[in-house]
């Protein structure tokens, strides 16, 4: 037929085959092979695309038919139908366009606008500091089997970031994280209060090999974050297997004498099985650390200088802190009671490294 004239539409229409279709046995006949159809979902379809499954429609063709004449993925060519189709099932082009025009003009409603309990869920993990991260993924596993109380973390970030001003981002935004939002890169110059000799001090290349492997509890990383001028500080304990953490309170100062008691207050407290070694950095403050190990049987071990990566857990768990305990602030304020709110909540977060489970 194309041979005498007619176009390559009409002679496929005629033949019950799509335009493509019939470019392709022309290609054929000429011996020309053509790649495979692709099977990303490409583009949005258009109208003349959507003639081409109202005209396989039709004359029969499957879906998986359809979209080969189209040259795009079968499941693309599924949900157009589905979506696009008319209330008595039928399939008609210029109707489908029009919902598919209409559908992109519409502002779609978030699904934490729509769903209280969701957002109510949301709010609940963002109030414990959570990030948008770690709330979807806990949601995920409190709620396998409801789809409708699961969000991705990207959507969370755009109630937060995104969306123009409103009810929902300021009932969001009230319950952000406080303090910086990214951790910043390690690699920070010496402290000055490493400069000063601690004596007897046993460094980390003398630390049993299992604490590298996180399989056997009870080793721990530890450090002092500090308050404004350096003037005040909060002891962190951080066990390298469950990533508990404990925090010492330090309301007298942060002298060796006040870090030394507050430490064996803290690991005489637990469990034998959970005191085994505590690795810290170059601190002066860790000067009566063989004291330390006399009264509780925990060995002590010291960091290289300019090492913070040697502890790492204990490091990411000191910017975590600062979420409660922000630079620049005067630390001696919290109680007792105060650090062990601020831990608990700590612990009771989930972890990526635990996969996206707590302590």
């Amino acid at each position: 037929m194309v041979d005498s004239g007619v176009s390559v539409s009409r002679a496929s229409a005629a033949h019950g085959v799509g335009r493509r279709s019939g470019y392709r046995w022309l290609d054929e006949r000429a011996g020309i092979v053509r790649g495979r159809v692709r099977e990303s979902s490409g583009p949005a379809l258009v109208l003349e695309d959507r003639v081409e499954i109202e005209h396989g429609l039709r004359n029969g063709l499957s879906r998986r038919q359809i979209s080969v004449e189209i040259g795009r993925h079968h499941s693309v060519v599924a949900r157009e139908v589905t979506r696009n189709c008319n209330a008595d099932g039928s399939y008609r082009a210029v109707s489908a366009q029009r919902r598919a025009d209409a559908a992109m003009r519409r502002p779609k409603m978030s699904k934490l606008a729509t769903d209280g309990e969701l957002r109510g869920e949301v709010i609940r993990g963002l109030n414990k500091k959570w990030s948008p991260q770690q709330i979807s993924q806990t949601l995920k596993q409190d709620f396998p089997d409801r789809p409708e109380m699961q969000v991705s973390h990207e959507t969370i970030y755009q109630a937060i970031y995104v969306l123009p001003r409103g009810g929902l981002r300021k009932e969001i935004g009230a319950a952000l994280r406080t303090g910086r939002a990214f951790r910043k890169p390690h690699g920070r110059v010496a402290k000055s209060k490493n400069a000063r000799h601690i004596p007897d001090k046993v460094g980390i290349a003398e630390r049993p090999e299992e604490v590298l492997g996180r399989t056997v509890p009870g080793h721990w990383e530890g450090d002092l974050i500090m308050g404004k001028n350096n003037k005040s500080a909060i002891g962190t304990l951080v066990e390298r297997t469950t990533r508990t953490t404990l925090l010492l309170h330090l309301p007298d100062g942060h002298g060796a004498v006040q870090v030394r008691d507050a430490m064996i207050e803290a690991l005489q407290s637990l469990p034998d099985l959970l005191k085994r070694s505590v690795t810290w950095d170059q601190g002066f403050e860790m000067r009566a650390h063989s004291e330390i190990s006399v009264a509780t049987g925990v060995a002590i071990y010291f960091a290289d200088p300019h090492s913070p990566w040697q502890r790492g857990t204990n490091e990411n768990t000191n910017g975590l802190l600062r979420q409660y305990f922000p630079k620049g602030t005067d630390l001696s304020v919290h109680s007792a009671e105060d650090l062990q709110r601020v831990a608990l909540e700590l612990n009771e977060r989930p972890r990526a490294t635990l996969g996206y489970r707590p302590p």
